[in-house]
């Protein structure tokens, strides 16, 4: 289980997920940046674009409204809700538009039902309940592993599902964040809101927030792989 001089090599799979996650992040905000700064040539701030989006597909019951932070913007399917940042909201940006195009794919997703959509919100409450209670559970059943003890390794198994639940929210995150990416552009492309360089402008930009996604399902699955290669050997002694 460990390296040379006690040194637990499996924290490389722990260092490899963070640099996933930093690199990817670090992309996405350079890409962001860049394209923060290039107008649109249609004059549209990112709540018309998202307006425009909801009225063209019939969905009257969603409303646009600006929030907070940076790059915090979200679909709220209990409120009904687009919410936009503040540097998406009023921006003519081509990463505002586009940014704002995708969370309308989500307000889509809804409206159609789109089973991804509901079984990622259907596991929210257990992915929160897993990552929370996943390192208590596996510390607790370690601390009852020695000897005889049934409850330790019983525990251990309960600890790595429950780790398992979270890791399955980010991979069913994937395909609703893609398909969202996918449902904007088409939105921008026929509802003549981009000119086709525009669109790849704006392609880019959520090319590179879906890498973010992408790198933190890598992290979990990693992190996963690290639990189990610790604790599955520990179960098995």
């Amino acid at each position: 289980m460990y390296g040379y001089y006690g040194l637990d090599w499996t924290y490389l799979l722990v260092l490899l997920g963070v640099g996933l996650t930093l690199g990817a992040q670090a992309f996405l905000k350079s890409t962001f940046a860049r394209y923060a700064k290039v107008q649109s040539s249609t004059g549209l701030t990112g709540r018309e674009v998202a307006e425009q989006i909801l009225r063209a597909n019939g969905i009257y019951d969603v409303t646009v409204q600006a929030i907070g932070g940076q790059l915090t913007d979200h679909y709220d399917p209990a409120k009904k809700t687009v919410n936009l940042s503040e540097v998406i909201y009023d921006s003519r940006s081509i990463a505002a538009l586009g940014v704002a195009a995708h969370e309308c794919g989500h307000a889509i997703q809804d409206d159609k039902s789109y089973f991804p959509l509901r079984f990622r919100h259907a596991l929210v409450p257990l992915a929160n309940l897993g990552s929370q209670l996943a390192m208590p559970i596996i510390i607790i059943g370690l601390m009852l592993s020695n000897g005889r003890n049934f409850l330790g390794p019983q525990l251990l198994n309960l600890g790595l599902l429950a780790f398992c639940l979270a890791v399955l929210f980010q991979l069913v995150t994937l395909p609703v964040e893609f398909n969202a990416s996918h449902r904007a552009l088409i939105q921008l492309r026929e509802l003549h809101i981009l000119p086709p360089k525009e669109e790849e402008q704006a392609r880019s930009v959520l090319f590179a927030a879906a890498l973010t996604y992408v790198a933190g399902a890598a992290s979990s699955l990693l992190q996963l792989l690290r639990l189990w290669i610790l604790f599955g050997g520990r179960r098995r002694k």
